[in-house]
């Protein structure tokens, strides 16, 4: 819940163009962030001190838009869906920016197809 509760919390931030917006603290929450921020999504985030209970999460804008178009959530709390290895072949990843749920922790679209790992695919980014 606190995943899709911090990407509503990106979109509506990016919709009020707020540089930085703070956000609980959850170990799930930082892996999606060091993805985004590895991606170029997200200039950073910053955690004040060592087991505090916020985030500082800084946005990135490019000429006065955000960097983040789209998110859309694919798989909810009160409806899963999963795909195989074969499944992820037939997406095509140069058209959007996936994240998936899987055994081996959170990974991209590609790093999946690398690894050959299927998953819950979480949400995507264009």
């Amino acid at each position: 819940m606190a995943l899709y509760h911090m990407l509503s919390n990106i979109k509506n931030a990016q919709k009020v163009k707020r540089a930085f917006f703070f956000q609980k603290r959850k170990k799930l929450c930082e892996q999606v962030l060091d993805l985004l921020w590895n991606e170029g999504y997200i200039l950073g985030y910053q955690i004040s001190y060592k087991n505090s209970p916020k985030i500082k999460i800084f946005l990135k804008y490019s000429k006065g838009k955000p960097a983040i178009k789209i998110i859309k959530a694919f798989s909810k709390p009160g409806k899963r869906i999963y795909y195989s290895l074969s499944q992820l072949w037939k997406i095509n990843s140069n058209v959007s920016f996936l994240v998936f749920s899987t055994n081996k922790g959170i990974k991209t679209l590609d790093e999946c197809k690398r690894f050959k790992i299927g998953g819950e695919p979480l949400f995507m980014i264009s």
